[in-house]
């Protein structure tokens, strides 16, 4: 495997902080509209925590339970729904720290390391699954949802939202930063 591909994947985290942290840091160019910024970024960045909260419930990677090939809930209509998630969050997380001129080039670099993690992960998976993860392939988008009703099972929400959300909620510290930017920055 190409050992580009591997690094991507194992430092995908830590890869989405440089854009992070430039958010942090750079205060030149700010948009000062905050009745406006504010409740679209948040809005927006709690639409990726949804996102990744709904797909947690299915994909169950960080309850410690049996993995399986996962099909249901937001995997039905998209494979890489944590991946949109965590890029529709970053892009919230920009319009809060009212860089929106930044925008363009969080998306840019969001895509770029993305399309480097999918072609590793769906090489690990194929590897993986088999058959039954190349017909996924075939029948899921990689980034565009195809909605309808398959797979969606609303039964698991009850049995794994409130583990899910545990299990999700060091998302909602990303915004504890760029809230002190604001106040003492």
């Amino acid at each position: 495997m190409n050992v580009w591909l591997e690094r991507a994947y194992r430092f995908r985290g830590v890869l989405m902080a440089p854009p992070y942290l430039f958010c942090l840091l750079v205060f030149a160019g700010e948009t000062e509209h905050d009745a406006v910024i504010w409740p679209i970024g948040l809005t927006v960045f709690f639409i990726g925590v949804a996102i990744r909260v709904w797909a947690q419930v299915h994909l169950h990677y960080r309850l410690r339970i049996h993995k399986t090939l996962t099909t249901t809930g937001p995997y039905s209509l998209v494979r890489n729904p944590i991946y949109i998630a965590n890029t529709t969050m970053l892009l919230g997380l920009t319009v809060v720290s009212e860089l929106i001129w930044f925008l363009p080039l969080m998306l840019a670099w969001c895509v770029l390391v993305y399309r480097f993690v999918v072609r590793r992960e769906e090489a690990h998976l194929t590897e993986k699954y088999g058959a039954p993860y190349v017909s996924y392939l075939q029948t899921t988008s990689r980034w565009v949802p195809r909605f309808g009703s398959r797979g969606l099972r609303p039964e698991m929400a009850r049995r794994f939202l409130l583990p899910s959300l545990v299990a999700e909620a060091h998302c909602l510290l990303l915004v504890i930063p760029l809230v002190a930017k604001e106040f003492f920055g």
